[in-house]
């Protein structure tokens, strides 16, 4: 798998291209700043890029606004980002194209290096994965109607991948209660229900970025 990594820290940037190594990903460019990071992703192509959000020159959210420009050239394009902050303008955005991977992890929350690789393959493989506190940040951004509070809960665990008996994992409840929830909220949101689980992801990102 190839991979760019866009960070400007050196010594992170250094232990994420040896972390990707040692697990037998082809670290094709490793850049720190925004323009060689658009560059980066237009000449390399990549099967996913690794992005913080602020990079130089400007250090607000040039990473995510290089990663969109460069997605707009190639859909598609599977981009992880892996930040300390959540970018609400460009995050909802990046999330609600439907076309390829996506993904948006905190530096701060990510402890586990395999669920972290986990993350890259999934996201390189057309898939989500968010970082809860992403979710709800973006959620506290929006109306969400007559949604009840277990209801929101189900919903940040949708968005970030989960089906639903993983879902009913983590929230003690039984995968017949986690339907119910979703049919209730697919139906306050005008939402069509799917059993694709990332379609269910996109569809709720898309209302996100209404």
């Amino acid at each position: 798998m190839r991979i760019v990594v866009a960070e400007d820290l050196t010594l992170l940037r250094d232990g994420l291209i040896r972390m990707l190594e040692a697990y037998g990903y082809e670290v094709v460019a490793a850049v720190d700043n925004g323009p060689d990071l658009l560059h980066a992703l237009l000449d390399q192509r990549p099967d996913v890029a690794v992005v913080d959000v602020r990079l130089p020159p400007t250090h607000t959210d040039e990473g995510l606004r290089a990663a969109l420009a460069a997605r707009a050239e190639i859909p598609g394009l599977p981009v992880l980002v892996l930040s300390q902050y959540v970018e609400r303008l460009y995050a909802r955005e990046l999330l609600a194209d439907g076309n390829g991977g996506i993904g948006y992890l905190l530096k701060d929350r990510v402890s586990d290096i395999g669920e972290f690789i986990d993350n890259v393959n999934r996201v390189a493989a057309g898939g989500t994965a968010l970082d809860p506190t992403v979710v709800s940040k973006l959620l506290h951004q929006h109306q969400l109607g007559d949604l009840t509070p277990r209801e929101r809960e189900v919903l940040a665990h949708m968005a970030q991948g989960r089906s639903n008996a993983a879902i009913g994992s983590a929230l003690f409840i039984t995968e017949k209660a986690v339907a119910k929830h979703t049919n209730s909220i697919f139906a306050k949101l005008g939402l069509q229900s799917s059993d694709d689980d990332n379609r269910r992801v996109l569809a709720v990102l898309r209302y996100l970025d209404n």
